[in-house]
């Protein structure tokens, strides 16, 4: 078993390019490197420097090696497919440029994350459904042909793949030799399902994790008062995960009866987030991690 272990400016309260409540980037990545890690995911493009040399050297200053980075659109939107290009384009040059071997694919949320307001219709038809998976191939292909990239696809809260059942028939429908699957064990379990017997059923489509947990005391507020995501972050719905409800330790057996051979990135959504909070947390959480077996 090899077990890349990162993490990422989410876990230091990082959702925009520019927010004033978020942490400097260069206090974040400070950060990365004085809680332990060296692998990491960039975060919302802009956040960090885009100039190659700029970020590579602030990432070499600090041996940090960057592992990938997302992409959020609207896939089932044709429409918008110049713009998604585009920006999938510029990603995964910058990615190849910083030696990264993943691009996340995440569709764009059917509300608006702020207020809860529905912006989209949250079920898809069966012609947006095919047009969702069509754009994931295509964008695949791109990132593996151009630029020697694996695409993962990451299903979120609030968007066309948030339920198991989203996401297992996404699984089928996708072309495995294409996409592989960023598990975020968070949102998987904020939608009801199980990440340690998922994973176990379907690990050989998921070359990717994200580590995170649910407080299931806050999650039954969430459910109850149907809080909007963001409120439901700031909430605290995400938390420690040796505080959590998900088993860290059977998702380490899982990967190592698996011989699992992929990155495992611990993330802690808390936008917005005290300056003062994430880095103690995560000294925490990768001292927990550790004792549960991963690296």
């Amino acid at each position: 078993m090899t077990i890349k272990l990162g993490t990422c400016p989410d876990s230091w309260g990082v959702w925009f390019a520019d927010d004033p409540r978020q942490i400097s980037w260069s206090s974040c990545l400070d950060q990365m490197k004085l809680a332990g890690y060296d692998l990491i995911e960039l975060g919302p493009r802009g956040y960090l420097p885009t100039d190659h040399n700029t970020l590579v050297s602030e990432l070499e200053k600090r041996s940090l090696q960057a592992v990938a980075t997302y992409v959020m659109g609207p896939l089932e939107t044709e429409t918008r497919w110049p713009d998604l290009h585009t920006e999938v384009v510029n990603t995964c040059r910058l990615l190849t440029q910083l030696n990264a071997g993943f691009l996340v694919l995440i569709d764009a949320p059917y509300t608006d994350l702020m207020s809860g307001k529905e912006v989209a219709p949250a079920r898809l038809g069966e012609s947006a459904w095919q047009t969702l998976i069509q754009a994931t191939h295509w964008i695949a292909e791109i990132a593996k042909r151009d630029f020697g990239l694996q695409l993962v696809f990451h299903p979120h809260v609030e968007t066309h793949v948030e339920y198991e059942k989203d996401v297992e028939r996404f699984l089928e429908e996708s072309d495995p030799s294409l996409v592989g699957l960023c598990l975020d064990t968070g949102h998987h379990a904020y939608r009801g399902g199980d990440p340690v017997k998922f994973l176990k059923r379907l690990h050989n489509r998921i070359p990717y994790l994200h580590l995170k947990s649910v407080d299931s005391q806050v999650l039954d507020e969430v459910n109850l008062q149907k809080m909007p995501f963001s409120t439901a972050v700031e909430r605290g719905v995400f938390c420690e995960p040796a505080q959590g409800a998900i088993d860290f330790k059977a998702i380490s057996a899982v990967l190592t009866d698996t011989s699992y051979d992929g990155v495992c990135i611990v993330e802690q959504d808390q936008y917005p987030a005290d300056p003062a909070a994430p880095l103690p947390i995560a000294k925490r959480t990768l001292g927990y991690l550790r004792q549960a077996g991963f690296e």
